[in-house]
């Protein structure tokens, strides 16, 4: 079942809200990092999970608990308001502060020194991955482990849209993250009134209603821009990119194909070798969409 858990971990979902500020990446949900991901700021969530040999340049901050794996690096503060497990060999270069208890493996470096209101434990903690599966079936309501890799699929899968409204904030293993490019090697979904800072690339982008982008979109496939939302910059796709009522691009769009609402605009240039369909209010013509063969930029633009 493990197996199960680890490939869920390889997508990218920032839920609703998400705010990737100046240097802090924040949200009200939980946060879980996969293995060997390099991240140049901070955490603030509910409970935050960081899996092995990840490096986090910033502070985390948790109004639950944490938990850092194996040879892990935080080049900050450890605040923590709940428990606070770390792994073999973390190496923390600011203070850890906790509210609860701790447990602590072995060779963990803390250079700052630390503060636990509850008890302190010196032993090796649950490895993240069994947390995790143990973290799964209890989002997920399942009482028996040979469900989870059914309930994961149809949670996850392609065909379903509607994420469970507690789903955590997930970075995939090996990702980049660093104050210019916001870089993840699988699928990205950014949910609506999220607020985003640097160039963003992925395999696929799919992003909500009412977000803010300051920065680009680059993807290997296919980009899809939700109602009300903003880019503050380029957006490519090496598939289609579909652009709902209401966006504003402020840079250029190049993509196989493109659709373009009516209603959105873009300041830049177009580049869509395989068309343009302009996507129509119904009420207005009675048809959803019309087409529009050929490259350049629709008169509403």
């Amino acid at each position: 079942m493990e197996s199960g858990v680890q490939d869920w971990l390889h997508q990218c979902s920032l839920p609703d809200g998400t705010e990737l500020q100046e240097h802090t990446l924040k949200t009200e949900r939980n946060m879980i990092i996969g293995d060997r991901c390099t991240i140049d700021y901070g955490l603030k969530g509910e409970d935050i999970i960081v899996c092995e040999f990840c490096t986090l340049n910033g502070s985390v901050i948790a109004d639950g608990d944490v938990r850092i794996d194996n040879w892990c690096e935080i080049n900050g503060d450890v605040v923590v308001a709940g428990d606070a497990y770390l792994g073999e060999g973390v190496k923390i270069h600011g203070r850890l502060i906790v509210q609860g208890d701790l447990d602590i493996g072995d060779n963990v470096q803390i250079d700052r020194g630390f503060e636990a209101k509850g008890w302190i434990s010196i032993r090796n903690p649950m490895p993240v991955i069994v947390y995790l599966l143990l973290y799964v079936m209890t989002l997920l309501k399942i009482e028996d482990p040979n469900e989870l890799e059914k309930a994961l699929s149809d949670l996850f899968g392609d065909e379903e849209e509607d994420q469970n409204d507690t789903a955590p904030l997930l970075i995939p293993p090996n990702a980049r993250l660093d104050m210019k490019v916001f870089s993840v090697p699988a699928p990205m979904c950014i949910g609506s009134g999220c607020r985003l800072h640097g160039n963003i690339k992925a395999n696929s982008v799919e992003v909500g209603n009412g977000t803010t982008i300051f920065g680009s979109l680059r993807a290997h496939g296919a980009v899809g821009i939700g109602t009300g939302t903003m880019v503050h910059g380029n957006v490519e796709g090496e598939d289609e990119v579909t652009v709902a009522e209401r966006v504003r691009i402020l840079g250029d769009v190049v993509a196989t194909s493109l659709v373009l609402h009516e209603e959105a605009r873009i300041d830049g240039v177009i580049r869509a070798p395989k068309g343009v369909r302009i996507d129509r209010n119904a009420e207005n013509n009675g048809d959803e969409s019309s087409g529009n063969s050929g490259t350049g930029q629709p008169e509403l633009c």
